[in-house]
């Protein structure tokens, strides 16, 4: 008798003691989880702390590092569905431990850049190996938490994508100024080697410590299986009938038009992630160190905007409204930074803030709406195309402002466009309020 079967002769103690349980998985499975994640995004957004040393010592233009940071999400465009597929196949456990090995040998390949080509090689091959984690992850988590538990869920494990920037902000400085020359290497190259090795090391324990599906938690007991199993059958239930099929759901247009949504909202994520020391350098702070550490503040505040954000709309049910109120803060503060950028440093920093907080607060809450339309292999390749052809905005913005500062010597005129495409992004999700039952987003 499996443990859906079994849900009948469930005890009411592990019924009525879900929570409990749930906050078991929750311990078990987030916290490496949200690991990875902070060492996916240092890996990725560390080129924005190398450029303020690599660029003089390389001779690259800012267009260069542009099309370079932005290139990244080329690769991930092409294998993120796939990636997520096989995922479906081969289980979770194998495909993050493959995509955190691959991605932290090629962050530690970076310190070997010497020309603009290995640059753009080696930063298309990240986004390849990256290909496929976060949409796998949020995949992943479906199985093991309903609906109505998911946006807290989802916020705490995305606060990540902040608290990358708390750590890795001050982190990056201190071994840019530390290791500066240290035995030949310039600190840029220190930073790429230092953040590279330890991912690949926790992709290595991924291997042993994590649990493809909840009939293989031997960490739970049966009757506890049993329990969320059939919660989740519930919440199935509810959620009613949904696009199973990965052919029907491409041709879905409710799935475009979240790409589409999900695209602008990338965008301003990436410009805070890839512009921001470049943007408080540019208001008057020179010091490397400090840049860190404003970066850091600010994705704290950020991080603590994605989670408290994934909790109201767990207990509100309403994450459109949250998703609009976040993009709205994202686009003022962007255009406050574009305004004072050369005359206020104060302001500029505390806009930075609010536009970080904006931009990432969107994330989490932005995904619990295609995620109540899909399910099964049509949230696999649902979520995956959403993610990849989205985050084609993350090549638009870094290259895009690169191409305008090495045009203007400056960013601010990118910056207002970024504001008006983050608008853009808050009249398509009032649109999509058409796709949902009244009264559920």
């Amino acid at each position: 008798m499996n443990i859906v079967d079994s849900a009948a002769a469930i005890p009411t103690r592990a019924a009525d003691n879900l929570g409990s349980i749930y906050r078991k998985i929750g311990f078990r499975l987030i916290p490496i989880l949200m690991l990875l994640w902070v060492m996916a995004w240092i890996d990725r957004v560390n080129v924005s702390f190398a450029k303020l040393q690599m660029m003089d010592e390389l001779r690259f233009s800012d267009a260069v590092y542009g099309l370079g940071a932005g290139i990244f999400f080329i690769g991930y465009l092409i294998f993120e569905v796939p990636s997520n597929l096989l995922l479906q196949k081969i289980g979770a456990r194998r495909t993050i431990a493959r995509i955190a090995i691959g991605w932290g040998a090629t962050c530690a390949l970076m310190a070997l850049v010497t020309t603009p080509t290995a640059f753009y090689a080696l930063r298309f091959l990240l986004g390849a190996f990256e290909a496929g984690f976060f949409p796998g992850v949020i995949l992943y988590l479906t199985l093991w938490f309903p609906s109505d538990r998911r946006a807290k869920v989802f916020g705490i494990f995305m606060s990540s994508a902040a608290l990358s920037g708390v750590l890795g902000g001050p982190l990056a400085g201190l071994i840019m100024s530390a290791l500066h020359a240290h035995v030949g290497l310039s600190g840029w190259q220190w930073l790429f080697i230092l953040e590279g090795i330890p991912t690949m090391l926790i992709g290595v324990f991924c291997l042993f410590y994590l649990t493809d599906k909840l009939k293989d938690a031997r960490w739970l007991s049966l009757e506890e299986r049993a329990a969320v199993a059939a919660d989740l059958e519930r919440d199935h239930a509810v959620l009613g009938d949904r696009e199973h099929h990965f052919g029907s759901v491409i041709r879905d247009r409710r799935l475009w038009a979240f790409t589409a949504i999900y695209f602008c909202v990338i965008v301003a994520n990436a410009t805070v992630a890839f512009w921001g020391p470049t943007i408080i350098r540019s208001a008057g702070v020179a010091d490397i160190q400090t840049i860190g550490w404003i970066v850091s503040g600010a994705s704290l505040l950020g991080s603590a905007v994605m989670i408290l954000n994934g909790f109201i709309a767990d207990r509100t049910g309403r994450p459109l409204i949250l998703c609009i109120l976040s993009l709205l803060v994202a686009s003022v503060a962007l255009g406050t930074i574009a305004t004072f950028l050369h005359t206020s440093a104060v302001i500029t920093i505390v806009a930075f803030a609010f536009a970080l907080a904006g931009a990432y607060g969107t994330i989490p809450v932005f995904w619990q709406m295609p995620n109540r339309l899909f399910a099964g292999t049509a949230a696999a390749g649902g979520i995956a195309v959403i993610n990849s052809f989205g985050n084609l905005g993350g090549f638009l913005a870094p290259y895009g402002l690169g191409l305008a500062a090495s045009e203007t010597g400056d960013v601010a005129g990118g910056l207002i466009a970024v504001s008006l495409i983050v608008v853009i992004a808050v009249f398509g999700i009032v649109a999509a309020r058409r796709f949902f039952t009244p009264g559920t987003v």
